[in-house]
Order: C-alpha cells, then sequence, then structure tokens
C-alpha cells in the first residue's frame, strides 16, 4: 500500500460523526423536569451521592444541568444542604435528601426502578441516528480490499460486496455451506470502521429502554473517573452517549421472532432494547438464515417495511406502539437456495443477492496455504498433490472453504496426541480426511 492510499485509509477510519451537543439546562436535555428530579433523588437514595461532581458524572449530565435540579428539589424541601466537603479551593457543598424526599423518592421507586444516567428522548435519538446514518457511508475500493486481506476473495466478488455495503440497505448472502459467508460479513463490519454515539438509555412517554450493551458495543474511548476528564468529556459531547464502534449484532438458529420486540422487566419497570435497535448505525447479521423456529418467509416479513421505511414499530407493555428509527445494514446468509424460502415479493425487497459459491482448486490451495502460514507449518508439495489427486477426486471434487482449515487443525491434533512435531503428511491428510465426512452406510437401529 501506498503512503497516499495508507492517509486515506487513516482518514476514513478516523471520520468524525458530528456529535450529540451536550445539554446546558434542563430544556435542553429534552426531558420532562419532573422525571428528571425525580431520577436524580432515587439516584441519592440508593447511591448516597453528596456532591454536584459526583452526581453530575453518574447522571451523565453536566454541572449546570445538576444545580438547575437541585435547585428546583431545594425549593420542593427534598433536598437539603450539609455544608462544604472541606476547606480547600475545590471543596465542593454537599447535599442529602429530606424527609420529604426520602418519602418521594420511595414513591417515585414504585412508578420505576430506575436510576442512574439520564435517558436520551427518542426524538433527539432519532436527530442523532440521522447525521451518523449508516446510508451516508461510502466505502473505497482500496480500504475494502485492505480489509478483505487473508481472505482469498475473487475481485469481481468484491466489487458486488462494495456497492451492496454502500447502498446501506439489505444484503443477502447465498450459497454452500461453509465458504466463508459469515466470514464475509465480519470482515464487512470491520471495514466500516467509524465510530458513532449510542446513548446509555432511551426515553419515550417517561419508559426507559436500555441500549447501551457491552456485548455488542465496543466502546472507543475509556471511561474516567476523574473529574477534570468528566468535564473535558462533557464539553465533547452528551455524556449521556457513549462512543462506539459501528455496532455489529449476529444472530444464528437461535433467533427468534419475538426476540425482535422490546423486553419488559417487571421488577424494576423498565425495558431491554430489541437485537435491531442496539443494531442502529450498523450491521445486524442473520446467519444460518432457514434454521430458526420461525419460518424465513416470516423472518423476511419482519423485516420489509423497517427496512423500506427507515423506521421500525415497537410496542410498551401496556400495548402503545410507536416508531424508532430502523438504520441497520441487515445481512442475511443462508445456505438454501432464495426461492426456496423466500417467494418473489420478499426477493424484489432485498436490495443486493450475492452468491458465495465453492471455490475452485487454485483458490482452495491459496486458503491451504494461508492456513498452514498462519499455524507456522509448511505445506510440502506431496501433501497438496496427494489432496488433489487422491482424496478430492473420491468426493467427485466437492471443494468448500472451511476444508483447508480443518484438515490442518485435524493434523495438528494427530501431531499432538503423538508426541510429534507439527507437521503435514500425505499419512496425516489421510488419517484427518476420515473426519471431513460422514460414511453413506446405514446404521442398524
Amino acid at each position: 500500500m501506498t503512503k497516499r492510499e495508507k492517509s486515506t485509509s487513516a482518514q476514513e477510519e478516523s471520520r468524525a460523526i458530528i456529535p450529540p451537543k451536550a445539554p446546558r439546562n434542563i430544556e435542553e436535555t429534552g426531558l420532562g423536569t419532573v422525571f428528571m428530579r425525580d431520577i436524580l433523588i432515587k439516584t441519592i437514595f440508593r447511591t448516597n451521592l453528596e456532591t454536584v461532581s459526583q452526581m453530575s458524572k453518574v447522571l451523565c449530565v453536566g454541572a449546570p444541568v445538576v444545580n438547575e435540579l437541585i435547585t428546583i428539589c431545594r425549593d420542593q424541601q427534598l433536598i437539603e444542604t450539609l455544608g462544604k466537603t472541606g476547606d480547600t479551593e475545590n471543596s465542593e457543598l454537599r447535599y442529602q435528601l429530606t424527609e420529604n424526599g426520602k418519602a418521594r423518592a420511595i414513591e417515585a421507586f414504585m412508578q420505576s426502578e430506575y436510576f442512574g444516567a439520564m435517558p436520551v428522548p427518542m426524538s433527539m435519538f432519532a436527530e442523532q441516528v440521522e447525521r451518523q446514518s449508516v446510508s451516508h457511508l461510502t466505502i473505497k475500493k482500496e480500504r475494502l480490499v485492505e480489509k478483505f486481506k487473508g481472505v482469498v476473495i475473487s475481485a469481481s466478488l468484491l466489487d458486488q460486496i462494495g456497492p451492496a455495503v454502500n447502498s446501506g440497505k439489505s444484503v443477502l448472502f447465498y450459497g454452500p455451506p461453509g465458504n466463508g459467508k459469515s466470514t464475509l460479513a465480519g470482515r464487512i463490519r470491520d471495514a466500516i470502521g467509524e465510530k458513532i454515539y449510542i446513548p446509555r438509555f432511551l426515553e419515550y412517554q417517561s419508559q426507559v429502554i436500555s441500549l447501551y450493551d457491552p456485548i455488542v458495543h465496543e466502546q472507543a474511548v475509556e471511561e474516567h473517573d476523574d473529574i477534570s476528564a468528566l468535564r473535558v468529556r462533557a464539553d465533547r459531547f452528551d455524556a449521556r452517549y457513549v462512543l462506539c464502534r459501528r455496532p455489529a449484532v449476529l444472530t444464528g438458529g437461535e433467533l427468534r421472532l419475538d426476540m425482535l420486540d422490546l423486553i419488559y422487566n417487571p421488577v424494576s419497570k423498565t425495558y431491554q432494547a430489541p437485537l435491531q435497535l442496539k443494531s442502529t448505525g450498523g450491521l445486524f447479521i442473520v446467519d444460518d438464515l432457514g434454521r430458526q423456529v420461525d419460518p424465513p418467509q416470516a423472518m423476511i416479513n419482519r423485516w420489509i417495511t423497517p427496512m423500506e421505511a427507515g423506521e421500525d414499530i415497537l410496542a410498551l407493555n401496556s400495548g402503545e406502539k410507536f416508531l424508532v428509527p430502523f438504520d441497520t445494514l441487515v445481512i442475511f446468509s443462508t445456505n438454501f437456495h432464495p426461492k426456496e424460502i423466500f417467494d418473489g415479493a420478499a426477493l424484489r425487497r432485498i436490495n443486493s443477492k450475492i452468491l458465495i459459491d465453492a471455490p475452485n482448486r487454485e483458490q482452495l490451495l491459496q486458503i491451504m496455504m494461508l492456513v498452514a502460514k498462519a499455524k507456522g507449518v509448511k505445506l510440502p508439495e506431496e501433501v497438496a498433490i496427494h489432496l488433489f489427486t487422491e482424496k478430492y477426486p473420491s468426493v467427485d471434487n466437492k471443494y468448500a472453504a472451511y476444508q483447508p482449515g480443518f484438515l490442518i487443525e485435524q493434523m495438528l491434533t494427530i501431531c499432538a496426541y503423538e508426541g510429534r512435531e507439527p507437521q503435514l503428511t500425505p499419512e496425516l491428510l489421510d488419517r484427518a480426511w476420515e473426519n471431513l465426512f460422514v460414511a453413506d452406510s446405514i446404521i442398524e437401529k
């Protein structure tokens, strides 16, 4: 790669999304005053916070917002002043709940157990989603080639994948099993590269929805505990958000339609965001489509309207429905022929349909050489000759991209078991081959 190409790649990796501005007062948070007041006093009640800096850190809003809330609470005789933390220049006033404040906190807990970071209103979240939409991505060919290094893939296939990703719409990978459809989806996620802002929690009609998930969202900047770092972060962007890599949610045969609904916790009276909402601004990968309990046609029907409208419909526990942004590149991956699992209407609505076929002989040899190099062993010529003249002809030359890695791993496992130096030989290949396919003979029951 030339210096210019490296520079272009670095620029694309660090492209800055317009950050959400830190609110300077209660009005700019987009939340109701009573709602915020109750979160403040519940948080003090549960965590014994005393100073503005402590409250600011836990509530994820700046000191001016906290001070405004404290003033309201003092006027309502819910909070009282204790005095300063010390006599130093950095000393702060200390606060505690009054008896009225404690009673109000207990009453508020009966409505919702939630306390902690202030959530982001759904309407403000929708505005931020538009600013960092996955549909705004433009991945250059050079970057895609760079991110697919180490993957044996034809130039023509790469030229199909690039425009499909840049469309920001749905993609269907189909083809025989074991040929890297899941690997390709993962490399696409790496190629996206940008960082976006994910709310910790969302708010709709005073209901709190947990969105940020450390399993799904990879934080791009470490959190700091010191006050000065907190102030710097608050000046940069709204601390109710977390700066993350674009998310990638990977699901497989375990996916059920009910997993795409809000999850209500009757104890805390809060909600957990469904998978597709957690993937906002990134990828939602449905692997092994056709292996789920729900039929694939039902699965695609659930996605059609959100993919076309850019909005999804969710429902609260009360039955009230509301719109949420749907800004996700959905990648379906299946071993079935699309016409076997979808009707014509569904297929028309999938933006890109890409066949991931089995590798040819040259590509398979390339894969085997790459795997051997990665494992730190040599691929002797006699092993490759034995593989392609003796073993594959016995199965009508049925190639699959997973096979080289499988065979080499099996050979090295045998070496470890027998105390031999790691090596690849025709004899070891014969033994590894026995585990690659199952016998055609019928087993009597």
